[in-house]
C-alpha cells in the first residue's frame, strides 16, 4: 500500500498524516506492507516532501517577506535542488501573521535560488504557492543580480508598490549560472501576470490587500512588466522565447503565479511550467512504486471542490488510474459527494468528521482521528490477513 497524503492544514503535515495513518493500518493489519510519499502541489511542504524522498536539507538564511531574516533551506539531490518559496517568503513567514501587501518581497527566494546555484546544481525547482507578495518576482531577480533603477538612477525599494516608479532594468550583474541552470517551477496557477485575472486583482486580497492596494499593485506590475520584457529581449535571456509566441511574457499562462513570480521565472529564467503534483510525485518516484502496489491512499485537510482541479489528491488519483491502482482518501472533511470523487479516480473517502463532528475538536484530535480512519479503511479495503494485500470490499 502507498500512502499518499498532502498536508492537514492547521494540524497535520503531510509527513505526520503519513504517520499516524501507518499506525491505524498495522493495528488493523500488523504485516502490512507501506510505504509513504508525503506530497504537496508546490507550496508548502514542497521541501519536507522532497526531503522525505531522500534529498538532503541545505539551510540558508535569507530575507523573509518583510525584510526580517528568516532560516530556510533548499533539498538536493544528484544535481537538482528543490526551492520552496512559501518557506523562504511566504504568507506563514509574515512576522505575527501581519500582511503587508504593497512592501512585502520575494526577495528571500530569489537568495535560496543563488545559493542553489553556488552549490553547483545544475536543476532547480522552485515550488510556487503562499506566496506573501506581490512583487512579479522583482524581489527574487534582484538577488540574483538584477537590479531595478529609479530615474535618478537609485535601486527601488522592495515591494510591488515601488514599481510604479521603476525606471530601468540593469541585468549586467546577473548571476552567470543563470543562463547554463535549467529552472522548472511546480504549480498550477495559470493566471496571467495583469488584468482582471491577474495577479494583483485576483489574488491581491488574500494577502491583505485592499481596492486602493489591488490598483497601486496593478500599476506597479504593468510599469514592471513592460520595462522587463524589453529587458529580457535586449539582453535574449531564455525567456525572449517562449510557447506562446507574439504575446508578451506577462500574458503567457502561469506568469501570474505566486505574485507574479511566475512572470520572473518565465522571463529571466526561462523556466518552464509544470503541474506541482505531477513534478512532486515524479520527484519522489511514485509512479514507480506504483508497480507493486494494490492501494494508494492520499488526501488533504479539506477535500473540496478547489481539490478537484489540480491538487495533490486528484493528481495522486490519476497516477494510481493510470497504473490500474485504485485510490482512496483520507481528509479532515469532505464537501463534494461519492460521484464527484469517482470521477476525480477516487474511490471513497473517509472524513475525520464522521468520527468528530466539532471542527475544533477535529483539529486538535486529528492525529488520534486519522488514526481511527486508518483501522475503518483497513477493514474496509484489505484483506485481514494483511499478507498479501488483497482489496476487500469497495
Amino acid at each position: 500500500m502507498l500512502l499518499a497524503p498532502d498536508k492537514f492544514k492547521g494540524s497535520l503535515t503531510a509527513t505526520e498524516v503519513v504517520r499516524h495513518l501507518t499506525a491505524g493500518l498495522r493495528r488493523a493489519v500488523p504485516d502490512i506492507e507501506v510505504r509513504g510519499f508525503p506530497v504537496a502541489d508546490g507550496g508548502d511542504g514542497t521541501l519536507d516532501a522532497a526531503v522525505s524522498a531522500g534529498f538532503r536539507r541545505i539551510p540558508v538564511d535569507v530575507t523573509g517577506p518583510t525584510g526580517i531574516p528568516v532560516r530556510t533551506a533548499f533539498g538536493y539531490a544528484d544535481g537538482v535542488a528543490v526551492v520552496e518559496l512559501a518557506d523562504a517568503c511566504g504568507l506563514r513567514r509574515l512576522p505575527d501573521g501581519v500582511p503587508d501587501p504593497r512592501h512585502a518581497s520575494s526577495h528571500g527566494a530569489g537568495e535560496v535560488i543563488r545559493a542553489a546555484l553556488e552549490h553547483g546544481c545544475a536543476e532547480v525547482v522552485l515550488g510556487l504557492g503562499g506566496s506573501a507578495s506581490t512583487d512579479g518576482g522583482a524581489g527574487l531577480v534582484g538577488a540574483l543580480g538584477v537590479r531595478l533603477l529609479d530615474e535618478r538612477g537609485a535601486e527601488l525599494p522592495p515591494g510591488g508598490a515601488a514599481l510604479r516608479h521603476l525606471h530601468r532594468v540593469d541585468l549586467t550583474g546577473l548571476h552567470p549560472a543563470v543562463r547554463r541552470t535549467r529552472f522548472v517551477v511546480a504549480g498550477d496557477v495559470n493566471n496571467p501576470l495583469l488584468g482582471p485575472t491577474g495577479a494583483a486583482t485576483v489574488y491581491g486580497p488574500q494577502k491583505g490587500a485592499t481596492d486602493d492596494d489591488v490598483a497601486v499593485l496593478e500599476a506597479g506590475l504593468t510599469r514592471w512588466a513592460e520595462l522587463a520584457e524589453a529587458a529580457i529581449r535586449a539582453a535574449d535571456l531564455p525567456g525572449a522565447t517562449g510557447s506562446a509566441p507574439g504575446l508578451g511574457v506577462s500574458r503567457w499562462p502561469g506568469s501570474g503565479a505566486a505574485g507574479g513570480v511566475g512572470f520572473a521565472a518565465l522571463g529571466f529564467l526561462g523556466a518552464r511550467f509544470r503541474s506541482g503534483i505531477e513534478l512532486l510525485l515524479d520527484l519522489l518516484g511514485f509512479p514507480e512504486a506504483l508497480a507493486d502496489a494494490d492501494l494508494v491512499v492520499t488526501g488533504e485537510g479539506s477535500l473540496d471542490a478547489q481539490s478537484l482541479h489540480g491538487k495533490a489528491p486528484v493528481g495522486v488519483a490519476t497516477a494510481a488510474a493510470d497504473a490500474g491502482v485504485p485510490t482512496v482518501a483520507v481528509a479532515g472533511q469532505v464537501s463534494v459527494g461519492p460521484d464527484e470523487l469517482r470521477k476525480a479516480g477516487i474511490r471513497a473517502a473517509y472524513p475525520l468528521t464522521d468520527l468528530e463532528p466539532d471542527p475544533a475538536a477535529c483539529l486538535d484530535r486529528a492525529a488520534e482521528l486519522v488514526e481511527k480512519v486508518a483501522e475503518t479503511l483497513a477493514a474496509d479495503w484489505l484483506d485481514p490477513s494483511g499478507r498479501d494485500g488483497a482489496l476487500g470490499g469497495g
